[in-house]
């Protein structure tokens, strides 16, 4: 077993890991020589995500948050992903042997200032050594990055995008789903708002469909970001979903150490029947698994809050 003091730091690192509407989760379990992280599958959201998909993506950002973690404390770490299954809730256990991972140790100093920006990027292009550094981070966790570059291929993007905000919007059950996300920060999860805002912020979600004008938004984003692209794998299932979640942090850590923050327009992909338009856009054999838009951003906002370690740690 580690020590207390260094597993605590360990894990707050991990937990500030993205998450689908910053629902978190994840829980940690320390083992002899250890940590197994498993799923908190009271926090899914079985309309936006009915068979977990972008639950699992989000503990495996959380999973590759702690492989970082135990670099910067010296420690080499082993994962085997779903030591018992893919049904169960032990999604991966993270074994601490041998050296520190390569190159991860560098990446622990962003954790921290790695935010989700939603605003528009700065028109600075991304060099080509970033973006080279990116695909062969997210292969090197056995995932591919699909960039749109053309025109043509951006255009079709945003206006699935923009197709799938419609659906979403007009459905009363996830605009619920929605809401119910809405805390204040105070509640360290969610999509933070300040307290008083959020009842009427629910009530106006809950009521109405804005999907045109959230549409035309996104869609105006998607067209005018630096890097617009399709992060998949092979495969589509739970080992597969669990890579992604590693290859997307280590793209956005990569990515916030060269000052470029991301956010996600994964309509496409949550909108069952846009799916495979999407992935006929990426070109790309495999499953489209995030859409993300990156650029130069100035990340000066404050961070998501997150809960509390002794919240996510469990004897």
């Amino acid at each position: 077993m580690i020590d207390d003091a260094k597993l605590h730091r360990m894990v707050a690192r991990a937990i500030r890991a993205p998450s689908s509407h910053n629902s978190q989760p994840w829980l940690f379990r320390p083992t002899d020589g250890g940590i197994d992280l498993l799923a908190d599958r009271t926090r899914a959201l079985p309309v936006t995500d009915p068979e977990d998909r972008e639950l699992t993506i989000s503990c495996g950002c959380a999973l590759f948050g702690l492989r970082v973690a135990a670099a910067a404390e010296g420690l080499g770490a082993h994962v085997t992903p779903l030591p018992d299954g893919p049904c169960e809730e032990r999604l991966a256990h993270l074994a601490f042997n041998g050296p520190a991972e390569p190159g991860l140790r560098a990446l622990a100093s962003v954790i921290d200032i790695r935010q989700t920006w939603r605003k528009a990027f700065s028109d600075k292009a991304i060099g080509q050594d970033i973006l080279t550094d990116l695909h062969e981070a997210v292969a090197r966790e056995g995932a591919w990055l699909s960039p749109f570059e053309s025109e043509k291929t951006r255009e079709a993007t945003a206006n699935l995008v923009a197709e799938g905000d419609a659906a979403q919007w007009a459905d009363p059950s996830w605009r619920r789903e929605l809401a119910q996300w809405m805390h204040p920060r105070r509640a360290g999860d969610g999509l933070a708002l300040p307290g008083l805002a959020v009842p009427v912020a629910r009530m106006v979600i809950r009521r109405f469909d804005m999907g045109y004008g959230v549409a035309a938004r996104d869609s105006d984003l998607a067209g005018h970001s630096p890097l617009l692209a399709v992060l998949g794998s092979e495969g589509d299932t739970p080992t597969d979903w669990l890579a992604a979640g590693q290859a997307l942090h280590h793209m956005l850590l990569l990515g916030a150490k060269a000052g470029l923050a991301a956010s996600y327009l994964n309509q496409p992909i949550e909108v069952i029947h846009l799916r495979p338009r999407l992935q006929a856009l990426a070109g790309h054999p495999g499953y489209p698994q995030i859409l993300l838009r990156m650029g130069h951003a100035a990340m000066d906002d404050t961070p998501s809050p997150r809960r509390d370690v002794k919240e996510v740690l469990i004897a």
